[in-house]
């Protein structure tokens, strides 16, 4: 072990960032230097100063990160102004909708500064300085035992983000590992907390094709939204206050009227969430049978029965509209994927490079005596870990993910006080105000009705599903108890019980049990007990043997990433994603997905009437806007009287990237990435330059929906237009 981790030291320090030989890569913006001249030859006009600098203005000051990386967002006045995309926006826009106020259906523009929404929690950030901090990370390892290492890294990287944060007022930090931990990067962000809504088309623009289109192309999709950043008077971050202004920014991207053609040079910059380029060929077998299989199998079973409860209540539909989305896209996603594991033939590639590097490896003993035989190795662990893995996410998506056991955390303080053998009535006094205090929010998107038939039904697809052996004692204490035609319906019977009675899943029980906290309501509980047994059983038979194996092959993946680093010395790696800040440069390009089929690089407004359904609530057209576009009246936005919709570039793009500008040659915004095409689902686990396309609105579609439908001109004023 000890030879083992000297190996682990001597790699992370020898390995280089490099420079870049293909468009392929998120590439980190302390790269850029490195990548300058490959990327001019494409076409950039910008030095690598122009985009990343830590002593000027530089593009990198205009790119915002929302959250801890949800989405991206860009900087488009001297007023704070963002862009990003309506889906980024659509939690924020549910959040201030109503039946009588209804945003999502109806859009919202602020006429003026003074009807900009507020968004409690939301913060947005932009990066300061980019460092690699591995020497320093590795010093810290030296002489420590395996066992050990996971926490002494923790300690260096909080030690090293405490001294960045001390840099300057509102700073934020964070250092992440790249290249399975044989490097590490420091970011550090300046954060605003006070970041408002301005505006947002209607949802038949903004998310005009639904799930339909959604990973699709063409696209016609109308999707933006716009927030501002505001500071204290001081010009430095502050929490909400009347008397904040906008921010002051570093840097502005300025709007290209312009728009882009075929082989046009862009480059995206934003926040990609996660890429896992380097798993191994067993690896991928194994998320296909069962890491993508729980989420397609679960998540189809949870839409399914939320979209029937939407489609027949407006308030449910408003209240439960962001979560939808989100879960859909993601049930999307893990089909496309797998469908893409089962035809691109990516594990037949990596199989055959596995093969090639493992040869290259019993070629030499000093590298046998460095990497042994770690394909091998992998592939014993990946196949313990993959029935693991699976039990997990069932057990996370469906015994734990229901309203019951997601109320029950609220009560966890007040458990442990109530069950003492002489409580403090002080102290629960004080737990079951505090609880009380997060009532509204906890149940303002929970409907009963509906959690009720998916907590049953994710009971179901869960006993079915995983072997009996596995099962924790309650699904059979439930069946005993029950007593029904079938098991189905015994946990519908159940769940109808647990629904009308527990304390969890109603405000008012929970309201009146907290005016007076007693341990026997609690421990009679059915939704309190049922939490209790599933958690009990989760971190003590379901959690630790996963995290065992996980552990064992976070160690190995390691080695295995030195070992393809050595192998493949010529070539350059780029670091997977992980929601810090990437630039990735390519051209505007048509594709051909298969057969006699073509795809134009862009689409147009005429699209939108084609796609047209009234009957389709995806596919519905505001009078509106139908009678802009029927008339041709773009205003100064289109071109030879065409208004560009959409395009697509083959920039290397992810989840995360949602909301990132695409910036031309000159540094000036084209559009706003917001999807992938689905011939690219396999996108996270390899780049096809050939097929994989990233979507994008244009720039001027933007525009002339801000200017044109909605009537918010002033909003484009504020931009620098080119």
């Amino acid at each position: 072990m000890k030879k083992l981790l000297k190996l682990i030291l001597v790699l992370g320090l020898s390995i280089s960032l490099g420079t870049a030989r293909a468009d392929e890569g998120m590439w980190l913006p302390i790269q850029i230097a490195k990548l300058q001249g490959k990327m001019q030859e494409k076409g950039l006009k910008l030095t690598a100063e122009d985009i990343y600098s830590i002593n000027q203005a530089s593009l990198k000051d205009a790119i915002v990160r929302l959250g801890g990386g949800f989405c991206t967002a860009e900087i488009v006045s001297g007023e704070g102004l963002l862009l990003t995309n309506h889906h980024c926006a659509y939690d924020l826009i549910q959040n201030h909708s109503s039946v009588e106020k209804d945003y999502l259906t109806n859009g919202f523009w602020a006429m003026n500064r003074s009807e900009e929404l507020t968004n409690p929690g939301l913060t947005a950030s932009t990066l300061v300085r980019m460092e690699d901090v591995t020497a320093r990370i590795m010093k810290a390892l030296e002489g420590v035992e395996e066992s050990k290492k996971a926490g002494i890294i923790a300690k260096t990287s909080k030690e090293i983000v405490e001294d960045a944060k001390k840099e300057g007022d509102g700073y934020t930090a964070d250092v992440r590992a790249i290249f399975y931990g044989n490097q590490y990067i420091l970011s550090v962000y300046i954060t605003y907390k006070d970041v408002r809504l301005v505006g947002a088309p209607p949802s038949s623009i903004g998310k005009f094709g639904g799930d339909t289109d959604n990973w699709m192309w063409p696209r016609h999709t109308g999707d933006f939204s716009m927030l501002r950043i505001y500071t204290g008077a001081d010009g430095k971050p502050a929490e909400y206050s009347a008397t904040n202004i906008p921010l002051k920014p570093k840097k502005v991207l300025p709007v290209s009227m312009k728009g882009v053609d075929q082989n046009d040079y862009v480059m995206v910059m934003g926040y990609p969430g996660t890429t896992n380029r380097y798993l191994t060929a067993a690896n991928l077998e194994s998320n296909l049978t069962y890491y993508n299989q729980a989420f397609i199998d679960l998540f189809g079973v949870k839409m399914r029965l939320m979209k029937e409860d939407m489609d027949a209540d407006a308030k449910t539909r408003i209240a439960l509209a962001s979560t939808y989305a989100s879960g859909m896209n993601t049930y999307k996603y893990f089909i496309g994927q797998s469908e893409g594991l089962r035809k691109d033939g990516l594990v037949e590639k990596k199989t055959d490079y596995e093969q090639k590097l493992s040869a290259w490896i019993k070629a030499d003993p000093t590298r046998q005596d460095k990497y042994g035989n770690i394909v091998d190795d992998l592939a014993k662990d990946i196949a313990e870990f993959g029935p693991l893995n699976q039990h997990y996410m069932y057990f996370a998506l469906g015994l734990l993910g229901s309203g019951v056991v997601n109320h029950n955390q609220l009560l966890g303080g007040l458990k442990g006080l109530l069950n003492e053998k002489k409580p403090d009535a002080e102290k629960v006094k004080a737990e079951a105000a505090s609880i009380r205090e997060k009532l509204d929010d906890t149940f303002k998107e929970f409907f009963p009705a509906t959690d009720e038939k998916t907590f049953a039904a994710l009971l179901y697809q869960y006993y079915k599903d995983i072997p009996a052996e596995k099962h924790p004692k309650v699904l059979a204490e439930i069946q005993a108890k029950y007593k029904a035609p079938n098991a189905k319906a015994s946990f519908e019977k159940y769940a109808a019980e647990v629904y009308s009675k527990s304390i969890l899943t109603s405000k008012d029980r929970l309201s009146k049990f907290l005016d007076k906290p007693s341990a026997k309501v609690l421990n009679k509980d059915l939704g309190v007990i049922f939490a209790g047994k599933v958690f009990e059983t989760f971190l003590g038979e379901v959690n630790p043997p996963r995290a065992a194996v996980n552990g064992k092959l976070a160690a190995k993946r390691k080695i295995f990433m030195a070992a393809m680093m050595e192998y493949d010395s010529e070539k350059i790696f780029a670091p997977d994603a992980n929601s810090t800040l990437r630039v990735t440069y390519g051209n505007v390009l048509s594709y051909v997905p298969r057969d006699a089929v073509f795809y134009k690089h862009f689409t147009t407004a005429d699209g939108i009437l084609q796609k047209e359904n009234p009957k389709d609530e995806e596919f519905i057209v505001p009078a509106k806007l139908k009678e802009l576009l029927v008339k041709k009246d773009y205003g100064p936005y289109a071109k030879d009287g065409v208004l560009y919709t959409g395009f697509i570039s083959n920039n290397d793009i992810t989840g995360g990237n949602s909301g990132s500008p695409v910036i031309n040659g000159n540094g000036e915004l084209v559009g706003i990435a917001f999807d992938g095409n689905w011939e690219s689902m396999t996108g996270d686990l390899m780049f096809s330059d050939k097929m994989q396309r990233c979507i994008s609105v244009d720039i001027r579609y933007v525009l002339f929906i801000i200017d044109k439908y909605a009537g918010a001109g002033h909003l484009v004023k504020e931009m620098s237009l080119r």
